[in-house]
């Protein structure tokens, strides 16, 4: 079967045979390509991928069906192996073998084939995380991830006796771990590894539990001031967004989202374009523990989501409000929030890495330099213990000064 691609602007025609196994589907992966918002170079370097692929199968009499994980690094082996620099990686070949499982023709992508002990133990402990605790879907795969580098850690690639699991590896293992970690993050793996563990001795492949063997990290809460921005360099973030392109109106939202609510990153990612009620003026926000909250929409924000959706946003048939810039185009990740915000921060020139937690706090600030009680700072951050909100309290030096006492000995 040839496949022709077309280019419009000059109506050049490119050929591109594909014989095979997977001829059948050759049309049709090209109009997902082309559904998916995939540009003219794009979908000839696809279309050419699965030409190859389908010829080699050919040559081998292999069905699509056969496209297990060895078959699929055999064929990149084999192209890097002719001298090919690009479309090497199974992340090239991942969109066309999804698309393939989802005609039904070929085996999951993301499916194991070789499954150790340590694969069935992680396995059962995100089930765990998923089902018993009902964690975030984010959440479930950095505990997962963690898990998987103390196991591996303790006791090698191939798995671990879990029964014979001890305090002493625990504990070792964190020396170690931790050595050149700041304090935060070994918190997060002294969570996750408690998480693990305690799971472990639920389920009963240890019969001791060992949660107490994890040291605790010394990082004392309230010893530090909350990082925020002043107000000229937040106007000097928003200023760097080029908002002529669609690009720029997109970065320009999600800022402005960050500087006027103080939204998280990952609740950013997480909205979708139902959560915006136009007419009434609120935005749904899901939050921490899959809370869903509505939140007030103001004008100015209001106006740089309908700049993004009606002149930047790509058409495409993902209902995430923000969408990558080009094709496929899925919604951004909270990653991807905290990169635009970086990006911001050295397009403006500010000094230090700006993250979206520096706008979050100087939102907190700048409403307590307004006047406003730290029950409402609460409410707007959607904190649920006001004891986290209290750390704001440190930056009202106004307030702090009146409550002050003379020093001993001194003047005033």
């Amino acid at each position: 079967m040839e496949v022709h691609v077309v280019q419009r602007e000059s109506g050049h025609r490119s050929r591109i045979e594909v014989r095979g196994p997977l001829t059948p589907c050759a049309s049709g992966w090209r109009a997902e390509l082309v559904r998916q918002g995939y540009v003219l170079h794009a979908i000839t370097q696809q279309m050419s991928l699965m030409a190859d692929l389908s010829g080699w199968m050919h040559d081998r009499d292999l069905a699509a069906a056969g496209l297990t994980t060895p078959v699929v690094a055999e064929f990149l082996d084999g192209r890097r192996g002719r001298g090919q620099r690009k479309m090497i990686s199974l992340r090239a070949l991942a969109p066309l073998l999804s698309y393939l499982h989802g005609l039904r023709v070929a085996p999951d992508p993301s499916l194991r084939y070789a499954v150790t002990p340590l694969d069935e133990v992680l396995d059962s402990y995100r089930a765990f995380l998923e089902g018993e605790r009902g964690l975030a879907p984010g959440t479930v795969d950095k505990y997962a991830r963690l898990a998987r580098v103390f196991m591996t850690d303790v006791a090698g690639p191939d798995g671990i006796v879990v029964q014979e699991l001890t305090s002493g590896q625990v504990t070792g293992f964190m020396v170690r771990y931790c050595a050149e970690l700041n304090p935060w993050s070994a918190k997060g793996m002294v969570v996750a590894l408690r998480s693990l563990l305690g799971f472990l001795h639920v389920a009963g492949h240890i019969s001791t539990s060992l949660v107490a063997a994890v040291p605790s990290v010394p990082g004392w809460s309230q010893s530090a001031l909350p990082r925020g921005l002043d107000t000229m360099k937040a106007t000097a973030l928003l200023d760097s967004c080029d908002r002529d392109a669609a690009k720029g109106r997109r970065d320009y939202a999600i800022l402005v989202l960050l500087a006027r609510l103080g939204l998280r990153s990952i609740e950013v990612a997480n909205l979708r374009l139902d959560d915006i009620d136009w007419r009434g003026g609120e935005l749904i926000i899901c939050g921490k523990g899959n809370q869903v909250e509505p939140m007030p929409l103001p004008t100015d924000v209001g106006d740089a989501l309908a700049d993004y959706v009606q002149h930047g946003r790509p058409r495409s048939p993902s209902r995430a409000l923000f969408l990558i810039t080009r094709a496929p185009w899925n919604g951004l990740t909270s990653m991807g929030v905290r990169e635009v915000v970086s990006t911001a921060g050295k397009r403006a020139g500010l000094d230090g890495r700006v993250g979206t937690h520096r706008l979050r706090h100087a939102v907190a600030c700048d409403l307590l330099r307004r006047g406003a009680a730290l029950t409402e700072v609460a409410q707007l951050l959607r904190h649920r213990d006001l004891r986290i909100t209290a750390t704001y309290a440190k930056v009202d030096q106004a307030a702090l000064a009146a409550l002050a006492q003379p020093w001993p000995g001194g003047t005033s």
